[in-house]
């Protein structure tokens, strides 16, 4: 049945879909439900009347928090490129951990900035092919989402190799983790955009569809999540059966005088694998907290969305499921507050969707946290502290300064060629009596006498020393091998 004369005919506070073009926007997320000969639809956006009103604001704090995030990785990535290797002890890992954690944060600030209009009409949420924020605040989320898992997964298993394999990665583990790290997440976020799309559907920020999403994003993303957290617990395994081995291995590795093959496995004993390991953790434990943090905020949020989103698509097909919740909106006249009570059964609460926001908000927070170094602070300060120092003028003493005002200057002498090796003295250097003094312990008359055998002078020596065999009790001279007789050279 179509509606002809422009009046609303549903009930309170619904709308008639048939008031409204069919093409435009998301048309998919409307939440409709036939009355009668009707398809009557909720006022757009659905949050806004199933959540509370402080629902906005809760939100809003997140968005700051994200804001927030964002400083923290635009700082470490900075002081990466600027500072000193030595100063931030950068590695490709943490420069992209930290290059994803600040895309996920720009799905959430630039809606925070933009304030975009979530609906196309009354009844249709806005998709990414009506609204260039939705599009953009999208795509940075599931882009960076993406590249999260998959860094947090290239980072859990190269410590992996080098824990329980003892694989030294180097530039072929680079380039492979380059190609990756973000060529899978630029392939599943193409997949994602063409097969699913992006509307508003939760709050500012704009979430993949349910077409087709557990195929082409979520079974995906979940896949490679549920590897790093299997990688990273066999990792902790290996660990604690080295630790345990440990306890059991009585003599001590540096205690054998016998030489030792450090690069297979099977030639170290249970302690010196642990030093081994220890060491490997002690140098890594940050970038494994930074791991298990990430990839537990990400499977949290991927179970609650999609937990949410089947409810919602629930609604949509089975008209039952909503039903009590339509009846008291259609009661209380489109009073939202008097029907949260029935509306709680077809969200997730609010203390959920909440605690979901602030953990993937707080993700930059933690790279400051646990990748930063106070030696950031401190190369920053050489950085700017430093050309302004060196425009500083010069130190200068109060001698110094005595001397120019008085134009008193030390005499001095120069030895000529044909000048003995005498030394004349040399007159006392006269202080102003006002100034600082100091006292003079040169006054007196020096003679230096030249050695015999000295060639400081450029005058020849007297005389020359000649060497005698006898004074030394040297051997007398032998005669040469020419004037000895052959024939008697053996004789007795």
């Amino acid at each position: 049945m179509t509606n002809t004369s422009g009046v609303n005919l549903c009930p309170p506070p619904f709308w008639d879909a048939t008031l409204f073009a069919q093409k435009g926007g998301f048309t998919d997320g409307r939440l409709c439900q036939t009355v009668g000969e009707m398809k009557c639809c909720l006022p757009c956006p659905m949050t806004d009347w199933v959540y509370p009103d402080y629902f906005v604001t809760l939100t809003a704090v997140a968005n700051w928090v994200s804001t927030a995030s964002l400083i923290c990785c635009a700082f470490l990535l900075l002081s990466w490129a600027c500072l000193p290797v030595e100063k931030t002890n950068r590695h490709y890992l943490s420069i992209c951990l930290t290059i994803a954690v600040l895309l996920m944060n720009l799905g959430f600030v630039i809606p925070l900035a933009a304030q975009p209009d979530q609906c196309y009409d009354k009844i249709t949420p806005h998709s990414m092919k009506t609204s260039k924020v939705c599009g953009a605040s999208g795509s940075f989320l599931l882009l960076g989402g993406w590249a999260g898992v998959m860094w947090a997964f290239l980072r859990s298993l190269s410590l992996h190799l080098q824990i329980c394999w003892q694989v030294l990665v180097g530039r072929s583990f680079m380039i492979f983790a380059q190609a990756a790290g973000w060529g899978i997440p630029i392939l599943g976020i193409v997949l994602a955009l063409v097969f699913s799309g992006l509307s508003f559907r939760f709050g500012a920020t704009c979430h993949i569809n349910h077409q087709n999403s557990l195929a082409d994003f979520w079974i995906p993303l979940l896949l490679f999540a549920g590897l790093t957290v299997v990688i990273t617990f066999a990792t902790f395994g290996y660990c604690i059966k080295v630790y345990l081995a440990s306890l059991s291995d009585n003599h001590a590795s540096s205690g054998s005088s016998l030489p030792t093959y450090t690069n297979s496995v099977k030639t170290l004993s249970p302690r010196q694998a642990y030093r081994r390991v220890r060491r490997v953790i002690s140098l890594q434990w940050r970038g494994i907290a930074i791991v298990l943090i990430i990839i537990a905020d990400v499977i949290f949020f991927s179970v609650i969305f999609v937990f949410q989103d089947n409810i919602v698509q629930s609604v949509t097909h089975d008209p039952k499921v909503g039903e009590k919740w339509a009846l008291c909106l259609i009661g209380a006249s489109g009073d939202k507050n008097k029907c949260l009570k029935e509306a709680s059964s077809l969200v997730v609460n609010d203390a959920t969707v909440t605690a979901v926001l602030l953990l993937l908000a707080l993700n930059g927070i933690w790279l400051l946290f646990l990748l930063g170094r106070w030696s950031m602070v401190t190369g920053w300060a050489e950085l700017i502290i430093g050309p302004l120092k060196k425009n500083k003028k010069e130190f200068v003493s109060v001698d110094a300064r005595t001397e120019t005002i008085n134009k008193e200057t030390r005499s001095y002498e120069m030895l000529s060629r044909d000048s003995s090796a005498e030394v004349t003295p040399v007159s006392p250097v006269k202080y102003a009596s006002n100034g600082r003094r100091t006292p003079d312990y040169f006054g007196r008359t020096a003679r230096y006498h030249a050695p015999a055998r000295s060639f400081s002078s450029p005058n020849p020596p007297t005389s020359t020393t000649t060497w005698e065999a006898e004074k030394t009790f040297a051997a007398p001279t032998s005669p040469t091998p020419y004037d000895r007789d052959p024939l008697g050279m053996n004789r007795t």
